[in-house]
């Protein structure tokens, strides 16, 4: 069949704006979407009223502030929400570089909110949870083949926490080997994820980070220099964030474990790899995988998600507990854990995740994970080849350097030439329907542009997000005011970080909220 080929994939967009206030500020005392039946009297003869079975220091003092509204106008509200929102299934999800948003399986998500699923309970006995046991189980045994690792947790809520693992195995390595006093030095790169040097930090370790050579890839002179008696890890991303691949990993990996540091590999941004590259043979001791980017969970924008941190036979005893094991007939939690580092979240994680992990992998087997890495990467190569075409927009360091899942690239020249940043440019991005980049920390390239096409889009997809992009750089240009105005057709008129670092100005909940701003 005969591709169609649209003459301008620019595409006319204006997003729905509503006015519209939040849910507590809707509605009126006494309103109802629906009446609760009282409880039948033969019930009520059974069980009490509900209350008096409760704790007196566990009941509320007041009554808990929910909104009184009706059903209409509560549909009212989330469906006018919906519209405000661009969504990884709403647009060409490539601006998020560094995240790996993907498309996940709708079928995935049913599974998972299936009642078999919903209805569990972590504190059930491990007899009627056989069945979700198996599938943690079985994951944990694909990814032992994945990464070469031997044991895996999925405890940690996600890359930052599992990074935060590992530095913690790290320092219970050390301690019960008399060395943690002297190892206190974690070595990273400057463009691996910011939480490889911000975990350990907390963990109390000074961080040394390597700056990139003229490649782009990690200093080695400089980093054989900063490997010694005082390193207790190497952390680090590979690809980087800039989505070059360090091919000498193993030269670096093996100086430190000569050394006695442990190398631990932050392979968030694994997309590129399944089948091709492994952390065990690049000389690592530990990995962690983002379920909810490289195998087909929704990210979530924070939340479910899953750091499946791996690990080799040697350090099984320090991850968190418990573990899911299996005896032969039955699969069990394992609390035996001699040296674990404890709990770094609740029970054994998000079960959810995993499920939707499992099916994903499931579905495509080994050979489509090594397809979905070719294709992401060949997506990748070609976003490179067509963006490039246009004049002012670079790749930081050689251009004949590999760039894997995802590439950074600079708009410094255009921004000198026209004075708009990068950020200008991503309010622009929102008048056509697609998301803003905001992954590219921290900020050593100029005026940086981070995306990652993933294996989804479509050849049709990349020509319609390029030829999009080279509309909006030519609009710098030739008619800057609507860069100035920009977003023009978007919810958000203009985008305004400042409060971010300003926790004065926070409000997490409504609660916070009205004691923020409530009048003297």
């Amino acid at each position: 069949m005969k591709r169609i080929i649209r003459k301008n994939r620019v595409r006319s967009f204006h997003q729905a704006r509503w006015n519209e206030p939040i849910i507590f500020e809707l509605g009126s005392a006494g309103e109802r979407g629906i009446l609760v039946p009282k409880a039948e009297e033969e019930i009520v003869e059974k069980v009490g009223n509900g209350f008096d079975s409760i704790p007196a220091g566990m009941r509320r003092s007041v009554p808990l502030k929910l909104p009184e509204i009706n059903q209409k106008r509560v549909l009212m509200h989330y469906l006018r929400l919906s519209q405000e929102t661009l969504g990884g299934n709403i647009n060409i999800e490539i601006g998020q570089g560094t995240c790996t948003v993907k498309y996940n399986p709708v079928v995935n998500d049913k599974l998972a909110a299936s009642e078999k699923m919903s209805e569990l309970h972590p504190l059930q006995d491990t007899s009627t949870t056989q069945g979700i046991l198996e599938i943690i189980h079985r994951t944990d045994l694909m990814m032992r083949e994945i990464s070469g690792m031997d044991h895996f947790s999925f405890q940690a809520a996600g890359g930052s926490q599992a990074t935060m693992t590992m530095a913690s195995i790290v320092r219970m390595y050390h301690r019960l080997r008399g060395e943690e006093e002297q190892r206190d030095e974690i070595i990273t790169t400057v463009y691996s994820h910011p939480s490889d040097a911000a975990a350990p930090a907390l963990k109390g370790y000074k961080i040394i980070t390597i700056m990139a050579d003229e490649n782009g890839r990690p200093d080695y002179e400089a980093f054989k220099a900063a490997v010694s008696e005082r390193t207790a890890a190497f952390v680090v991303a590979n690809p980087e964030d800039t989505g070059i691949f360090n091919p000498r990993i193993k030269e670096f990996t093996d100086l430190v474990t000569k050394a006695g540091g442990l190398n631990c590999y932050d392979q968030a941004n694994a997309n590129g790899l399944y089948g091709i590259a492994r952390a065990r043979e690049a000389g690592f001791h530990m990995c962690y995988f983002n379920l909810h980017k490289s195998f087909g969970t929704p990210h979530g924008c924070g939340g479910p998600g899953s750091g499946a941190v791996g690990v080799i036979s040697e350090l099984r005893d320090f991850l968190p507990k418990p573990l899911v094991e299996f005896d032969g007939e039955k699969y069990f939690l394992d609390y035996d854990i001699k040296n674990s580092i404890g709990k770094v979240r609740a029970f054994i994680g998000t079960p959810q995740v995993v499920l939707k992990a499992y099916s994903w992998i499931m579905s495509l087997g080994a050979e489509g994970l090594y397809e979905v890495a070719k294709v992401a990467s060949l997506n990748n190569v070609y976003l490179i080849k067509r963006l490039l075409e246009y004049k002012g927009l670079e790749l930081p360091y050689r251009e004949d350097v590999q760039r894997i899942e995802q590439a950074r690239y600079t708009m410094e020249k255009i921004a000198k030439d026209t004075g708009f940043s990068s950020g200008d440019i991503a309010r622009r991005v929102m008048d056509f329907g697609m998301h803003i980049w905001s992954s590219h920390h921290p900020f050593y390239i100029p005026d940086p542009l981070t995306l990652e096409p993933t294996e989804t889009p479509s050849m049709e997809d990349l020509e319609e997000y390029v030829e999009t992009l080279h509309h909006i750089l030519g609009e710098a240009y030739n008619n800057p005011e609507i860069i100035k105005s920009a977003p023009n057709n978007s919810t958000i008129h203009m985008v305004d970080e400042s409060s971010m670092d300003d926790p004065d100005q926070w409000c997490p909940t409504w609660r916070v909220y009205q004691e923020k701003t409530k009048v003297e």
